[in-house]
């Protein structure tokens, strides 16, 4: 196993994930780059332009579109049972509109992971970035949030968020060989999953793959045991968190343009206080 000095473990959330594009583009602007990354869901979409250097890309993508019903949009849920517009946003954008850096991706020496959820097994799965190709697979099944997107087949899998069965994949960078990570979440510090309120949707939408079905049950678990895990890696000095300090009043399917600004502002702001008080324990 290799070991990593310094492992970046990202959150997802929906466009709760500008509170981590506001961080990432702070560290990018401090050249503070992480050894091993590792995402789930729109983490793993942000991590992806901070891999390949791209500072300002992941703001660009969730806040110019906002308008854009190829973008996020009931059309597209009615048209392809998605919510967000998968083919926009890993085919059009990163092929046309914001091209993506596969190049300086693949040449970096950090190691990049995407977690996804198998559907078969309500196991968490996890790709490297050899598997972050053109098509974009990996991280389309990432963001793929059960429900409100259809199952991505890869590889002879299916697979749904990685969000769902790992929420905080900090365990996993650990496993990796990581000494210490840095944690970014999307939820203020203090916050507990509440049990879902809605479980016979799963069960009537997933009735074909039980174990799916009994993960979505249980998540509210996995993700509070993780951050029970994660406080204790916090009490032993080998991880930091940056968090909001506040709930989040906005929705992972959020378009309000000012609010999503805020939340950016924040992250920046978060990233910097962190810098100056924190950071410094994982040197």
């Amino acid at each position: 196993m290799k070991p990593y000095k310094t492992g970046l473990v990202l959150e997802g959330g929906g466009m709760r994930g500008l509170y981590t594009i506001g961080v990432l583009d702070y560290f990018m602007d401090r050249e503070i780059r992480a050894d091993y990354v590792i995402g789930v869901s729109a983490g793993a979409c942000n991590g992806a332009s901070y891999v390949s250097g791209q500072k300002g890309r992941s703001y660009r993508i969730n806040t110019s579109y906002l308008k854009d019903p190829r973008y996020l949009s009931l059309r597209n849920f009615l048209k392809t049972r998605s919510l967000f517009g998968m083919d926009f946003l890993f085919d059009t954008i990163p092929h046309q509109l914001d091209p993506y850096d596969y190049e300086q991706m693949f040449a970096e020496a950090c190691q990049f992971i995407v977690g996804v959820t198998d559907v078969l097994t309500g196991k968490p799965v996890y790709f490297d970035k050899k598997d972050i190709d053109h098509h974009a697979k990996v991280l389309r099944a990432s963001s793929s949030i059960p429900i409100f997107s259809p199952i991505v087949p890869y590889k002879g899998g299916l697979y749904l968020d990685g969000g769902t069965s790992d929420p905080i994949p900090v365990r996993k960078a650990m496993a990796d060989g990581c000494e210490k990570v840095i944690v970014i979440l999307t939820r203020h510090r203090g916050y507990l999953k509440p049990k879902s309120k809605y479980p016979f949707i799963y069960r009537s939408v997933f009735k074909q793959y039980p174990h799916m079905v009994r993960l979505l049950e249980e998540r509210h678990e996995i993700y509070n045991h993780t951050l029970a895990y994660l406080e204790s890696l916090e009490k032993e000095g080998k991880a930091v968190v940056i968090a909001p300090v506040h709930p989040i009043q906005i929705g992972r399917f959020e378009t309000d343009f000012r609010q999503l600004k805020a939340l950016y502002d924040l992250g920046r702001a978060d990233a910097e206080t962190c810098c100056k008080n924190r950071l410094e324990k994982l040197s």
